[in-house]
C-alpha cells in the first residue's frame, strides 16, 4: 500500500474531458445560437423594413400619379392618353397602375381617363375591393393580397384622386409582384449569410484562442500540484494574472511553500526528535552505568566495609532521584506541550507564590548568602493559572539566579502592572552569552559552566512551555558578568471586583 502511494501520480484525462474543448464547445454553441437567433430577428426585421419602405414609395408614386390625373381632369388636356401610356411602360413589369373611376361620386371622373373597368374584374375574388373602397373613401390603403389575375401575391396601394372641390372622383392603384421585393431580400440575406458565417468563422478562432488561454494555466496548476504531491516542493506555477485563475495560482503557490515550510519543520522535528532520544539515553546512561557498577561490587563482595557499603548506597540513591528527577522533568514538558493537555486554573495569588519560593529556598540562598528582595505596587497580583505550575516556573528562574549568582549578592523580583502583569527576576551574576541566549529555552541545552554540569537542561524549557500555556511569554536580557534578566508578561490580571465576581460565578 506504502509504495502505491508513494507512485508519482499521472491523472490521465480523456480528450473528450478536456477543458480546453468543454470551454471551446460550450463557446461556440453559444456563439451559433446567439448568431441563428440574431440572424432569424435581423432578417424579420429587415424583410418589414424593407417591406414598409416599399410600400413607401408606391403610396409616394400613387399620390404623384393622383394629383397629375387630377390636374387632366380638370383641363380636358388630350395628351393625357400618352402620359398613360407612357406611365404604363415606365412601370411594367413589375408593377401595374389602375386608374379607376369612383361612379359613386357626385361628379365622377369621365370613364376617357379610366385605364381599366373594375366591373370586367371580379373584386371579390380578387380581393381587392376594400383597397377600392377605402381608396373612393379618401383614404391611403396599402395591403397585401393574392390576385388569381396575377397568379402570385401582390402588394396593391390605393390613392383617392381628388377634384377642385376636394370630391373623391376616382383612385389610383400600384399593384406590385411581392417577388419583385423577395428578390432583394433574398439577395440580402445571402450577403448577411455570408457575413454570419465570415463572423462565425473568426469567432469560432476567438474561441480556440480564448479556451486555450483559459486552459494552458489550469494545465500548469495540475502539473504542479502533481510536482507537489509526489513531494518536490521547490516548484512554482510560473502564472502572473490579475482575475481568479491568478489567485488561484498564487495560492497555489503559497500551499507550496507552506509545504516546503511544514517539510523543513518536520526534518527538523524529526532532528529534535532524535536528539532528544540520544539526550534521554546519554542523561540515563550514566547514572544507570553508575549504579550497575556499584550494584555489581556489592553482589560480588568486592566491597565488605560497612562504611563503604553505606557509602556505595547512598550514592546509587542520589542516582536514583537524579533519574527519577529527570524522567519526572521529561513528563512534564510532554504534558505541556501537548495541546490536548488542559491545565486547571484558578485565582491564584502571585506574592504568595513568590513567598511561599523563598521560604523554601531559603536554606539554599542562604548558604551563599543571598539576598532575595520583592518590590510591589500593591498587597496582591492575581491571575488565573494553575498555582503548582507557576510555582514551578519561577523556581525554576529564581533556583538558577542563585545558582550562578556570587556570594553576597542579591536578587530582585519587582511586580507591576499597568496593561499588562509584569514580572521580573533580576539577579547580579555571571550572566549568559550572546552565543548561548537564543538556546537558553532548547531541550536538554546546558551551558559548559561547572554550575550546570549537574542539571539536566529541561528546566528553562519546562518554564517556558508553562508561561506559553498560560498565554504569556518571556523575555531575556543578560550580559556576561552584570546578571541575567528574566521578564514575565502575561495579558490578564484580576482586580478585587473581578475575582469577587468569579468566585460568585464559579
Amino acid at each position: 500500500m506504502k509504495n502505491e502511494l508513494n507512485k508519482p501520480l499521472d491523472i490521465k484525462v480523456k480528450a473528450y474531458n478536456r477543458l480546453f474543448l468543454k470551454v471551446y464547445f460550450n463557446y461556440a454553441v453559444m456563439l451559433l445560437v446567439f448568431a441563428v437567433l440574431l440572424g432569424f430577428i435581423f432578417m424579420k426585421l429587415f424583410e418589414n423594413s424593407t417591406m414598409k419602405i416599399y410600400s413607401a414609395r408606391l403610396e409616394n408614386d400613387a399620390k404623384k400619379i393622383s394629383e397629375r390625373v387630377s390636374e387632366f381632369v380638370e383641363t380636358d388636356d388630350a395628351e393625357y392618353a400618352s402620359y398613360v401610356e407612357i406611365l404604363i411602360e415606365m412601370n411594367a413589369p413589375d408593377t401595374d397602375v389602375w386608374i379607376i373611376s369612383n361612379a359613386a361620386a357626385k361628379n365622377p371622373m369621365s370613364d376617357k381617363f379610366e385605364n381599366i373597368k373594375i366591373k370586367n374584374i371580379d373584386l371579390e375574388e380578387n380581393h381587392i375591393q376594400d383597397v377600392i373602397q377605402d381608396t373612393f373613401n379618401g383614404e391611403i390603403m396599402s395591403k397585401t393580397c393574392y390576385m388569381p389575375i396575377y397568379g402570385n401575391t401582390m402588394r396593391v396601394v390605393g390613392y383617392p384622386i381628388y377634384n377642385e372641390n376636394k370630391e373623391v372622383i376616382g383612385g389610383v392603384l400600384l399593384s406590385s409582384q411581392k417577388e419583385s421585393q423577395a428578390d432583394t431580400i433574398d439577395t440580402s440575406q445571402k450577403l448577411i449569410y455570408i457575413s454570419a458565417a465570415m463572423g462565425l468563422f473568426i469567432s469560432f478562432i476567438i474561441a480556440i484562442l480564448f479556451a486555450r488561454k483559459l486552459s494552458q494555466p489550469i494545465v500548469k496548476m495540475r502539473k504542479t500540484a502533481l510536482i507537489l504531491a509526489d513531494g518536490n516542493y521547490n516548484v512554482k506555477t510560473g502564472i502572473e494574472q490579475k482575475d481568479e485563475i491568478g489567485d488561484l495560482a498564487t495560492t497555489i503557490d503559497i500551499l507550496a511553500e507552506r509545504l516546503l515550510e511544514n517539510e523543513q519543520e518536520r526534518k527538523n522535528m524529526e532532528q529534535m526528535r532524535l536528539d532528544f532520544f540520544a539526550n534521554v539515553s546519554h542523561e540515563l546512561r550514566t547514572p544507570i552505568t553508575v549504579v550497575r557498577a556499584y550494584v555489581e561490587m556489592l553482589v560480588d563482595g568486592v566491597v565488605t566495609d560497612s562504611n563503604k557499603v553505606a557509602n556505595y548506597y547512598d550514592r546509587m540513591l542520589k542516582e536514583c532521584k537524579s533519574m527519577e528527577r529527570l524522567v519526572g522533568d521529561l513528563l512534564i514538558l510532554s504534558k505541556m506541550q501537548n495541546p490536548d493537555f488542559e491545565i486547571e486554573k484558578e485565582p491564584i495569588n502571585l506574592i504568595q507564590i513568590f513567598e511561599d519560593i523563598i521560604r523554601s529556598i531559603h536554606a539554599i540562598s542562604k548558604k551563599k548568602n543571598i539576598s532575595i528582595e520583592i518590590s510591589k505596587e500593591q498587597e496582591s497580583y492575581i491571575m488565573l493559572g494553575d498555582y503548582d505550575r507557576i510555582r514551578q516556573m519561577f523556581l525554576v528562574i529564581i533556583d538558577n539566579a542563585i545558582k550562578f549568582s556570587d556570594i553576597n549578592s542579591s536578587i530582585y523580583i519587582n511586580l507591576s502592572y499597568m496593561d499588562k502583569l509584569i514580572i521580573s527576576i533580576e539577579d547580579q551574576g555571571i550572566g549568559i552569552s550572546e552565543e548561548e541566549l537564543p538556546h537558553i529555552f532548547e531541550k536538554f541545552y546546558k551551558s559548559k559552566l561547572r554550575q550546570n554540569a549537574t542539571g539536566s537542561g529541561l528546566g528553562l524549557a519546562i518554564a517556558n512551555q508553562i508561561c506559553l500555556r498560560h498565554g504569556g511569554n518571556i523575555k531575556v536580557e543578560s550580559m556576561p558578568h552584570q546578571g541575567t534578566k528574566f521578564t514575565f508578561e502575561f495579558d490578564t490580571c484580576m482586580s478585587e471586583t473581578e475575582l469577587e465576581e468569579y468566585e460568585t460565578t464559579h
